[in-house]
């Protein structure tokens, strides 16, 4: 696996020179332990066991290089694997759409099943296609998919490998993938309502394969220790931490894991600011926050905080989220000190991001007022949370209803590689994209025990 990744970067510069094709493994946008693991593990056992061997099978990481350091247990777990930050192609040093273009492109999802609006002209170039969410595009003869609800990505890449020939599956991406099953399923917790067989199952088979991997209790805390850890980083790094994007032709929705508890979060100094800064420079229209906060006792909450200045599209999103039935979230108003930010505790702790997004979507699906996005009718009717006359209290600095259209909210919300002819940039420097600085103190216990 290392020699692979390492490796991986001179491979696509060959094949772009020769015009040969390039077999992306990508995960998606938010681009957790998950999606980087699965992505990093598919692409070395398709690279070993295709009939295709001359195609460069790739694996990308979807967000840019910049964002990578935010990703701390993740750079954390690839680095004890002897996998540096340098070594690693990110999402802005590959020209996707340049190689599409050439006819050289072919692409497998993981962790992820329909591409972003703003990646629609490279749907055709979807060979394959892994994930563990419901399926959210038409099945086609030409792309194959393995879609199950199970626990983590990770655990159908295992299953994948494991019926490969003897000896694709090493010990170093075993170590990968057991970690990661085990870190997406909340150490195989039946409680947390995300582990399946098939999860257990793998976790299992790995043990088996390799005698001494890391103890399950040792590798969960660890890196749950390492995600969740968060001291330094500003208001905006947690935004981006863990994000998703949601869009429609007027509107653009950010939706961010928050990993610290609700109440702590919005007394963050300057956090409105903030709030504002943020979804301004990307052109979002609002954003929705799932607050996960850590405790030792492993006790799953959530909480949910929705922010936007546009008072009709935030009442919509609220409704949406309060009216949902599949799954009903059960949430409870908690205090917010500001009209633009509308917060909840969360009954069903089982609903997770991943559940909450398709209610999201739909909402953004819907007709454009609903929204406050234009088309007509002057907007949504106002939430019956919100004050009366809109709900804007003096001095909040949070602004009118969503103007018809929202131009804001058509601002690219994502930097691409520049078009043009296909490219990939030079490697970064050796060190860079390092985890947090606490996180290599925090694991050497883990894996010199290991070791």
């Amino acid at each position: 696996m290392e020699r692979f990744v390492e490796g991986s970067r001179g491979a696509l510069q060959e094949h772009i020179q020769r015009q040969q094709e390039i077999h992306v493994v990508m995960g998606n946008e938010a681009c957790d332990l998950d999606s980087t693991v699965s992505a990093l593990a598919l692409a070395y056992f398709l690279a070993q066991t295709s009939p295709a061997p001359k195609a460069a099978f790739i694996p990308v990481l979807n967000i840019p290089r910049a964002e990578f350091p935010l990703r701390m247990e993740t750079a954390f777990l690839l680095r004890e694997q002897g996998i540096p930050a340098a070594s690693l192609i990110f999402r802005d040093e590959i020209d996707l759409a340049g190689l599409h273009r050439a006819g050289l492109l072919s692409l497998t999802l993981v962790d992820h099943n329909v591409l972003p609006s703003t990646d629609a002209a490279l749907e055709d170039a979807v060979v394959e296609v892994l994930d563990h969410r419901p399926l959210e595009r038409a099945r086609g003869p030409h792309c194959p998919m393995t879609v199950a609800l199970v626990g983590s990505c990770a655990t159908l890449v295992t299953e994948r490998m494991a019926q490969g020939p003897p000896g694709v599956l090493d010990r170093a991406t075993a170590t990968l993938l057991h970690a990661t099953i085990l870190l997406d399923s909340i150490n195989l917790s039946p409680a947390a309502g995300k582990v399946t067989p098939r999860d257990v199952a793998c976790v299992s088979l790995l043990e088996e394969r390799f005698p001494g991997l890391p103890a399950r209790d040792t590798i969960f805390r660890t890196l749950q220790a390492t995600k969740f850890d968060v001291s330094g980083l500003t208001t905006e790094q947690m935004l981006r931490k863990d994000l998703k994007v949601l869009s429609s032709d007027e509107l653009v929705l950010a939706i961010s894991a928050i990993y610290v508890d609700l109440e702590t979060f919005l007394r963050r100094p300057g956090l409105l600011q903030d709030l504002a800064a943020f979804c301004q420079a990307q052109g979002y229209t609002g954003l929705v926050a799932m607050i996960v906060p850590y405790n030792e006792s492993n006790v799953l909450t959530r909480q949910l905080m929705v922010y936007s200045q546009h008072e009709s599209f935030r009442s919509a999103v609220c409704r949406a989220l309060e009216e949902a039935t599949t799954p009903a979230l059960h949430l409870q108003l908690t205090p917010s000190p500001w009209s633009c930010v509308t917060a909840y505790s969360q009954g069903n702790a089982l609903a997770s991001r991943k559940k909450v997004l398709p209610i999201l979507r739909a909402a953004l699906a819907g007709p454009g007022a609903a929204l406050g996005g234009g088309g007509g009718g002057g907007g949504a009717t106002p939430h019956p949370h919100e004050q009366p006359g809109g709900g804007m209290s003096p001095g909040t600095g949070c602004a009118s209803p969503l103007p018809p259209g929202c131009p804001g909210a058509r601002q690219p919300h994502r930097r691409r590689a520049a078009p043009g002819l296909p490219k990939v940039t030079a490697a970064a420097p050796r060190g860079f994209g390092g985890a947090h600085k606490e996180v290599g103190a925090l694991g050497r216990s883990w894996w010199s025990v290991w070791a």
